[in-house]
């Protein structure tokens, strides 16, 4: 049986099952999916003429916007779908850009759509040019940003939430530290005084410390001391210094007797896995009615020594070495020295924020104030008041700007010189 002349004539490449043909059928379902991915693409697409007239457009745009194609195919402009201010920033910038660059790309703008709802979108367009060079249309794509938006949106929810309890915390923080300090140093009957507090951080509680307060006899203590570490642990552990400093003094005003009893109070409630102490000077100021001034007994517990300066304008630091810090062990040693405050006598007392801050030494290093540089600092003042004295350190601090990195506390007393004519 011989085959038919169709069968025999037909070449191997020619029939429906051939190469040939399932390469035409490839091609045809190429062409057809590159149609339906322009048309159902996940971003909308858009081509227009250069004056802006809509020539093409695909179905998820007009999903997006709810419009038939006959609505928009060169009866709008691409800039009659945008909002009053995207159309406004079209005209004085996007096309402009445009114009210049030949392609604008991830501008955020806003389209109107039929039922008057807005769809934000992140737009991209293309000037296309003919064979000549010549532009004949813009090709532009828009990305659906409705999440981004969201996104953006939630983004700054919760930014302004945090501010608002950063502010929050920074006055409770504020706060907090206000009760840690008496509100008015204690009026003393022949004697000026002035102290300042330097906040390092507004956001958390420093540990910082000092009071000046009446006791029986006509005698006066006063203290200024440092807790180690800041926040609410810190606040806590200031909160107990400071009342059981003034208890203590109440009890009995020796000036080791209260730092003792401070050091047991603080090693008994904080000697387990997060220990606490500080640091602190106590003194007893005590009017010396036959000569003018004061005596005052000053005891250390491993705090900085205060500064003397004298009304003859010599000043050096009051020698307290061997002191022990408080709280750190069952019992610490203290140790005392005593002077006498004649009239025009200023005494310092400061906390390590000052000498430990952060100061420029040359191009691009640093170095820590320190003692020295404080006492020359003195020294230049001297002969001085306390008013001047604390003044004078404000204004140092404010030089050092950001590296005061620890809070500063400064309490000085002065012995005013008698007015003219009256004799000591």
């Amino acid at each position: 049986m011989c085959p038919g002349r169709d069968d025999a004539e037909s070449g191997p490449g020619e029939g429906h099952g051939g190469p040939r043909g399932e390469q035409a059928q490839f091609a045809a379902l190429l062409e057809d999916s590159a149609e339906d991915l322009y048309e159902h693409a996940p971003c909308g697409y858009l081509t227009t003429l250069l004056d802006g007239r809509i020539a093409k457009v695909n179905t998820t745009l007009l999903d997006w916007l709810g419009y038939e194609r006959d609505d928009l195919l060169g009866r709008s402009h691409f800039s009659d779908l945008l909002t009053v201010g995207g159309r406004l920033y079209h005209e004085t910038h996007y096309a402009p850009l445009l114009r210049m660059q030949g392609e604008v790309s991830g501008i955020a703008l806003e389209l109107k759509a039929a039922d008057g709802s807005r769809l934000p979108v992140l737009v991209t367009s293309t000037v296309r040019s003919g064979s000549d060079g010549q532009p004949l249309l813009i090709r532009t794509t828009l990305f659906d940003a409705r999440d981004r938006r969201a996104y953006e949106v939630e983004l700054l929810r919760a930014r302004k939430e945090a501010e608002r309890e950063r502010e929050r915390l920074q006055r409770l923080a504020t706060t907090l530290q206000q009760t840690l300090l008496p509100p008015a140093l204690a009026n003393v009957p022949g004697l000026d005084v002035s102290a300042y507090y330097h906040i390092a951080s507004v956001d958390e509680v420093g540990g910082d410390f000092y009071d000046l307060f009446p006791l029986s006899g006509g005698t006066w203590g006063l203290f200024l001391g440092d807790v180690c570490g800041k926040g609410a642990a810190a606040a806590a552990v200031t909160s107990l210094a400071r009342y059981t400093l003034r208890a203590a003094a109440v009890y009995d005003p020796d000036p080791v007797a209260v730092l003792r009893n401070l050091n047991t109070v603080l090693n008994h409630e904080y000697n387990g896995a997060d220990p606490r102490f500080c640091t602190v000077l106590y003194g007893l100021l005590t009017p010396d009615d036959d000569r003018g001034g004061f005596h005052i007994t000053l005891a250390s517990g491993g705090h900085p020594p205060a500064l003397l300066m004298r009304a003859d304008g010599t000043t050096d630091y009051l020698p307290t070495p061997g002191g022990q810090l408080i709280g750190v062990l069952p019992d610490a040693n203290i140790v005392t020295t005593d002077v006498r405050l004649v009239p025009g006598d200023t005494l310092l007392l400061h906390t390590d924020g000052l000498t430990e801050a952060h100061v420029s030494a040359g191009i691009g290093t640093e170095d820590r104030y320190g003692d020295d540089a404080l006492l020359d600092f003195a020294r230049a003042l001297a002969p001085t008041t306390a008013p001047g004295v604390i003044g004078a350190i404000r204004d140092l601090l404010d030089t050092f700007g950001s590296g005061v990195d620890d809070d500063t506390a400064v309490l000085a007393v002065h012995v005013p010189r008698p007015p003219s004519g009256e004799q000591q």
